[in-house]
């Protein structure tokens, strides 16, 4: 059995300071109500992982909106206003990724490996400050693993041992991000119990999730 937590506890989770790793696309597989309540709380300086930056009044955004970010390590910012703006008056830093590149970092952190090599991102900005490696004649960018101290994702189904199922576009951060943090917190839409889950359809195993809210 895992823990099941109400909105409060899971807030209460997060401290000043922590890199936290949003799951989601959009508005697709995000907690929402997770960062609803985030955003309303006094949790600030936050260095936040997540695809992209939302708009101002909507997921991460919310929270960008708001002064509680200091960074945020992601694909894309630009349907939030807001954070385009702080990061041209380095107001917040932003640490652009390519989207494959920043699955894979967290993919090397929840595999407990050094690093990998890729080419994407050589002779662009993207290379600045990285080693660059080269095998059998060809150059590769050296890309570090990326932890959060806690991953908030969300999935549409779960059982009360933590296996989870997503559905649809939500199947492609809230994954990863489960097995590349200390702490995982489930926002589910729907909780079952032990056994109503057909063994081969789970996606992520409750090994990695510490806590549900349902």
């Amino acid at each position: 059995m895992k823990a099941i937590i109400d909105i409060d506890q899971a807030v209460s989770m997060v401290k000043d300071g922590m890199t936290v790793l949003f799951g989601g696309f959009i508005s697709s597989g995000i907690p929402a109500r997770i960062l609803e309540a985030l955003a309303v709380s006094r949790v600030r300086e936050l260095t936040i992982v997540c695809n992209d930056a939302a708009t101002p009044d909507y997921g991460v955004g919310k929270l960008i909106a708001n002064g509680q970010v200091k960074k945020v390590i992601t694909s894309y910012i630009g349907m939030n206003p807001v954070a385009k703006q702080l990061y041209s008056e380095n107001g917040m830093e932003v640490e652009f990724v390519p989207q494959g590149t920043l699955v894979e970092r967290m993919r090397a952190a929840g595999a407990g490996l050094g690093g990998f090599l890729t080419p994407t991102g050589l002779g662009t900005e993207i290379a600045e400050g990285k080693e660059v490696i080269e095998v059998d004649g060809k150059q590769f960018l050296l890309e570090k693993p990326l932890p959060g101290d806690i991953a908030i994702i969300s999935a549409s189904k779960a059982d009360k041992a933590g296996n989870l199922l997503y559905r649809g576009t939500s199947q492609n951060f809230n994954p990863v991000m489960a097995t590349a943090a200390k702490t995982v917190i489930a926002e589910v839409r729907e909780l079952v119990e032990i056994g109503d889950l057909e063994p081969h359809s789970i996606h992520t195993p409750g090994i990695f999730v510490d806590y549900i809210y349902n």
